[in-house]
């Protein structure tokens, strides 16, 4: 064991679920105040959730879109115990907040395709085509101001794009 981990604070970490939600070759983002960046819908997971209904919650809760997360692959073929779907990725996310001071955020990323109307979006939500993602063009926000994702926000929003329209 290292002698100096010993002597390192332990960071507080919080178990998060996100979901990028396709749809028509655009994904949905917004502007996070807190985070000061463009992110996914997504939030904590809460007692007794399991991380996709954490992420379906949480965008319906966010965006008042309905959707559906994509499989990862084939689960077990078994009848017990119960399966949840895995997420694409899991990321470890530094977080500075202001009010809950710094910590960590173990995020479950899933990809998902709307299965509601798209007219039910709530505001301060953008819908961000492919070509501006792949392009990286700013996103203009309703203020008029532009802002970029983050690289890994953009990384991931155009693999959920591309995994969206191989499923049928």
């Amino acid at each position: 064991m290292d002698d100096n981990a010993s002597h390192q604070p332990q960071r507080q970490r919080h178990f998060t679920a996100s979901g990028y939600v396709a749809h028509e070759g655009r994904v949905l983002l917004h502007w996070h105040r807190k985070v000061q960046a463009l992110l996914p819908p997504g939030g904590h997971i809460e007692p007794n959730e399991d991380p996709v209904e954490t992420v379906l919650r949480e965008i319906k809760e966010e965006t008042g879109l309905v959707v559906e997360v994509l499989s990862t692959g084939l689960p077990l073929d078994v009848e017990y115990p119960t399966q949840v779907p895995p997420p694409e990725t899991i990321m470890v996310e530094d977080i500075q907040d202001p009010e809950d001071g710094p910590h960590q955020h173990i995020d479950l990323i899933y990809f998902c395709r709307l299965v509601g109307p798209a007219e039910d979006l709530k505001d301060g939500w953008y819908w961000v085509s492919e070509e501006a993602l792949a392009q990286r063009e700013p996103v203009l926000q309703r203020d008029g101001s532009t802002v970029q994702p983050p690289e890994d926000v953009r990384r991931l929003a155009l693999e959920a794009l591309r995994k969206a329209g191989n499923v049928g």
